[in-house]
């Protein structure tokens, strides 16, 4: 009996080292991780390369004898335009032309009724009118941070004699360079 014991706790002794002969083994190594990142820009918080809204300038309601009336572009939520870029780029924005430029005297864009009236304005870089943004004019932004950088554009328009009541509406295209 006793050799039987024995053979059974020798059997025991043998699987157990077996077991640690076939324990799991640990291999190591690692993870290469990249991400690249290009230069962009958000004009009024939106991204894209193009359509994109820089805002609006919007005279107001006068009757058709006015002198002259003025507003400021503003961008979305009612605040000015907005330009947002990745840090280290030199944004400029350039105001190109518009619809109707040259079809009034008195400024170098032009407002149109759609029928054959036009009301000449301008843009400006100041609330005082007396910096004007010329059409393919460049604001030169300050090198980006990566904070929004506010960009101010105004608009003056003047009134002339024999303009009917009606809208009076012109589109400027506009880019953003960084």
């Amino acid at each position: 009996m006793l050799t039987y014991v024995s053979r059974i706790g020798l059997s025991l002794l043998g699987l157990t080292l077996a077991s640690s002969a076939m324990a799991a083994t640990t291999v190591t190594g690692q993870i290469s991780s990249t991400l690249i990142l290009t230069s962009s820009c958000q004009v009024n918080g939106v991204g894209g390369s193009t359509g994109l809204n820089f805002g609006a300038l919007n005279f107001g309601t006068t009757n058709s004898l006015f002198t002259t009336a003025t507003g400021q572009v503003l961008g979305g939520g009612g605040g000015a335009l907005s330009i947002l870029c990745s840090a280290g780029t030199n944004p400029t924005v350039k105001v190109r032309a518009g619809t109707n430029d040259g079809k009034s005297t008195g400024g170098s864009r032009a407002l149109y009724d759609g029928v054959a009236n036009y009301v000449p304005y301008d843009f400006y870089t100041d609330a005082g009118h007396s910096n004007l943004l010329a059409i393919d004019g460049v604001i030169n932004l300050a090198p980006s941070t990566g904070v929004a950088q506010t960009v101010n554009i105004y608009g003056q328009a003047l009134g002339k004699a024999g303009l009917p009541a009606g809208t009076y509406t012109d589109t400027v295209a506009v880019e953003l360079t960084f």
